[in-house]
């Protein structure tokens, strides 16, 4: 599969409705409904679904296989934060979820039903949707997750100006902690997209009738309103813009086929240059969002990828929900002087490697052998605290590398503290073209006896906070900012470049370029380890070192040519 291949499966579907969050202030003044909720006792959160809109048009284009709606309806917030707090102590232990009540200094905990959140991407099956045709018939009945964290924007203007919740839920299947909240007076779009399943709409009028599972009504008091919302389904040709009037308003980017495993943020959404790839998962591939160190897909606000600025995130025009990357980080404005030295009471961050997932066998990609046999797969280290993991890169005028250091804060952010942390290296292939600090992680193919059979080329990187592992450790940062390579990695010509882990953190990496997967042709079959090591030459100081190493046991079957694999659960985690 070409790039140029890949690429044809990203259109832009266009919405009559507009750009969603632009139009949530509307529904500020709705009527309350023959199903509003009884007033909140104080310190509990009042819900309401509502629609922006009473009308929405989408695209489907010649080729693809349906459309992906936003139907721009939304859960409003009132009288108190909406807070989920959502944990599991081990990858034994099932998840348990708690909603945080907020009256003042007093906070109260409830714990939801047992079994009710089953993953960290959101409250499952809270939206039912109906779908009927101009006759009346229903074509489509579904049910969809909601994300609190899902693009959000205010009611009214004395609500808070800012969220300071975490702008996205984890879908990678370690996690182990997250925060889900909607602030008072905010509202947040229940729009979940599965790009395995377009909806198979064909051009014409439809009714959509929304409304909030049962379950969930009884849990947070939500009036049975159910908003009905017109529909229009318009056919686009491929030659362009076709339907009544063509494509305007907001666009949602539509995949022609289905996306990887939808683990984490996007690694390299620079000008969408990272979604390479994520058409064409048959026949035994599992493409996704490959383009150079892009791991799986993003985890960004739905509204934000729908409107194609994922690569061009922040508060501004068309987009004021709060959701950001922020500038580029910025290094020091010179190298580090006076002797080397850390206190040894001062907070270090805690590099964890998570077991492998997203396996597969390949034959390959552009620049591999041809004819090999290859054992694909992601990968993620992530930071525990309490401190951030902050290193700096310098370079000498003309140097190809940049002396690394790595910097030490005290509780109050004052630096006390640095010590040389080897080197960074600029990568010019096409897709990477960002500086890469060495020896952060390393793979490595173990046999059944645990010793090394194969080691990945990867062991250099740029530092992302892709993946939000464990947002309820001590000084957890719910709003990192390099959340992508466009603004951690620096240029060709850059003398200094600046990289983050933050804490609560991880950097996912997918081991699909050439180099980094493993090449098993020839390998026996049998169980083999994938080994993940952070730190692998202990360049980093840390708070514990002794968790930097994970393995995830496979088994390979099958001959040359036609290799297969099979990968067991870790514990409660069944996650190939």
């Amino acid at each position: 599969m070409t790039r140029s291949q890949d690429r044809k499966g990203l259109r832009r579907a266009a919405f009559a409705a507009g750009a969603a969050l632009t139009v949530v202030a509307a529904v500020a003044g709705s009527a309350p409904g023959a199903g509003a909720a009884p007033a909140s006792p104080a310190g509990t959160p009042k819900l309401k679904l509502v629609a922006a809109s009473k009308a929405v048009t989408a695209d489907r284009y010649e080729g693809n296989s349906g459309v992906y709606l936003d139907l721009g309806t939304y859960v409003t917030v009132d009288n108190a934060p909406l807070e989920l707090k959502v944990t599991r102590k081990s990858y034994k232990d099932p998840i348990v979820a708690q909603q945080i009540l907020r009256n003042g200094s007093k906070v109260t905990t409830k714990t939801l039903p047992a079994g009710l959140v089953k993953d960290f991407s959101g409250l499952p099956d809270f939206l039912e949707v109906s779908i009927r045709n101009a006759a009346g018939v229903e074509v489509q009945k579904s049910k969809s997750n909601f994300c609190l964290n899902n693009a959000s924007g205010r009611l009214r203007p004395d609500a808070p100006a800012t969220s300071h919740y975490p702008e996205s839920c984890s879908t990678n299947p370690f996690t182990l902690g997250s925060v889900w909240g909607v602030e008072k007076g905010w509202a947040a779009n229940t729009s979940a997209f599965d790009y395995d399943r377009p909806l198979d709409l064909a051009a014409g009028e439809y009714t959509v009738k929304v409304g909030v599972a049962k379950k969930y009504r009884d849990l947070f008091g939500i009036p049975d309103d159910r908003p009905t919302i017109a529909l229009t389904v318009r056919e686009i040709s491929d030659g362009g813009e076709g339907g009544a009037g063509g494509g305007g308003g907001a666009g949602l980017t539509a995949h022609s086929a289905a996306t990887g495993g939808g683990h984490g943020s996007s690694h390299d959404m620079a000008g969408m240059e990272g979604m390479e790839g994520m058409a064409g998962m048959g026949g035994g591939h599992h493409y996704g969002p490959r383009g150079a160190d892009a791991p799986t897909p993003s985890a960004l606000s739905h509204a934000l990828e729908a409107r194609g600025l994922a690569h061009h995130l922040g508060d501004g025009s068309g987009h004021t929900d709060g959701s950001r990357v922020a500038p580029a980080l910025k290094s020091a404005t010179k190298r580090p002087t006076g002797r080397a030295g850390v206190p040894a009471n001062v907070p270090k961050p805690d590099l964890r490697s998570l077991p492998a997932w997203d396996i597969a066998v390949t034959d390959g990609e552009d620049g591999d052998v041809a004819g090999k046999d290859y054992l694909a797969f992601s990968a993620n280290v992530w930071n525990a605290g309490p401190a951030p993991l902050v290193v700096d890169g310098f370079r000498k005028p003309g140097a190809d590398l940049m002396d690394s250091y790595q910097y030490f804060y005290d509780a109050k952010g004052k630096q006390v503290g640095y010590a040389p942390a080897g080197t960074m290296e600029w990568d010019p292939r096409i897709g990477h073209e960002h500086w890469h600090f060495t020896d952060f992680a390393s793979y490595r193919l173990l046999a059944a006896d645990q010793k090394e059979i194969v080691k990945s080329g990867k062991e250099a990187f740029c530092l992302a906070n892709t993946d939000a592992i464990d947002y309820t450790v001590k000084n957890a940062n719910w709003h990192p900012y390099n959340t992508d390579l466009s603004t951690a990695c620096g240029q060709q010509n850059s003398i200094s470049v600046r990289e983050v882990l933050d804490v609560g953190s991880g950097d996912t990496y997918t081991q699909y370029r050439p180099g980094q997967s493993f090449d098993i042709t020839g390998l026996p079959n049998g169980t083999y380890y994938i080994q993940v090591v952070a730190n692998p030459a202990n360049r980093l100081q840390e708070t514990d070192t002794k968790n930097n190493v994970s393995l995830r046991k496979v088994v390979l079957g099958g001959t040359d040519g036609a290799r297969t694999v099979s990968v067991p659960p870790v514990d409660l985690i069944n996650a190939p």
